[in-house]
């Protein structure tokens, strides 16, 4: 009986297979056709695609994954700030040491930012109000772009080094995120697909 009842589970689970791999081939294609629209397509898609069975084929549940992403990378790239402008060899150097101050400084605002627009993004209302929702989150992402990017900029007065070469480049992989939540969420304001 107990033989039986394993046969007819594993018969139903092998037919249950190909339409959860559908659903899944389905969302990555989503995915990947909506990664176009943004700067970075190939770092859209392989940091997004693992999220197909949350995403499906919404618009509104990609830009809100896309903005978490871009939250957590902008959390880390704040955290290393503080590690780094706490160590010695960064206070040494006064132009450094500003630098790090106000790319931390931003970072955090960016982070703000982003924050504030997760949870607009989770609290979307379908009639009228989602425009002014969606308006808030374009321009919040938007701003923590410029944050993003102030950072950068901080550091061309420093001289050139490991430290100001690190700081950099790190901030730049956080701009890209940030730049492809913002454009995803732009697609989803313009398919106009309220949730």
């Amino acid at each position: 009986m107990a033989e039986k009842t394993q046969q007819l589970l594993l018969v139903l689970l092998l037919s249950l297979l190909p339409a959860a791999i559908s659903a899944s081939s389905n969302a990555t294609d989503f995915i990947r056709a909506s990664c176009v629209a943004t700067l970075y397509p190939d770092l859209c898609y392989s940091s997004l695609y693992r999220y197909a069975n949350a995403v499906r084929q919404s618009p509104a549940q990609l830009a809100r994954v896309a903005v978490s992403l871009s939250l957590s990378q902008a959390r880390r790239m704040a955290s290393y700030l503080s590690n780094l402008s706490s160590q010695p060899n960064c206070r040494a150097e006064p132009r450094a040491a500003a630098a790090l101050h106000d790319c931390f400084a931003t970072f955090g605002e960016a982070v703000d930012q982003m924050r504030r627009s997760l949870k607009e993004m989770r609290h979307l209302d379908a009639a009228e109000s989602f425009i002014f929702q969606m308006s808030n989150v374009q321009t919040w992402m938007s701003a923590a772009l410029t944050n993003e990017e102030t950072c950068t900029d901080e550091f061309e007065d420093v001289l050139d080094g490991p430290m100001r070469t690190d700081v950099s480049d790190r901030a730049a992989n956080v701009k890209k995120f940030t730049s492809n939540a913002l454009a995803l969420v732009n697609s989803f304001v313009t398919s106009g697909t309220p949730p």
